[in-house]
């Protein structure tokens, strides 16, 4: 269980340090959208790491339990932003981006 709790909390602060970057990297500098990006993510990301968990125990997990997983990410905020968001212009476009940028950053660091 603690390594379940371990990755957890290094997603997390992965996910929030890249995401912050590609934020910024756009030009974004509104503090509540930065802050709506972090809440997001303190949604989305624990989920999806406890989904893939959960998948990857049972048998189920790889690329298409991803993929899935990602894109239910990407459409809960994308939804978040739209509602909420102050200079998004695009939400949906940015929320796959920031995912993208976000998982490939990820894998490149761990290595995959």
């Amino acid at each position: 269980m603690s390594g379940l709790f371990s990755a957890l909390s290094r997603s997390l602060m992965l996910t929030l340090f890249l995401e912050t970057v590609f934020f910024l990297l756009c030009g974004k500098r509104d503090k509540k959208d930065l802050l709506l990006c972090w809440l997001l993510n303190l949604l989305t990301n624990p989920a999806v790491v406890l989904l893939y968990w959960l998948a990857d125990f049972f048998g189920l997990g790889g690329p298409a339990a991803v993929l899935l997983l990602e894109a239910a990410a990407i459409a809960v905020e994308g939804w978040g932003y739209r509602q909420y968001g102050r200079t998004l212009m695009r939400p949906f476009l940015f929320s796959l981006a920031v995912n993208l940028f976000s998982y490939g950053a990820g894998c490149w660091i761990n290595g995959r």
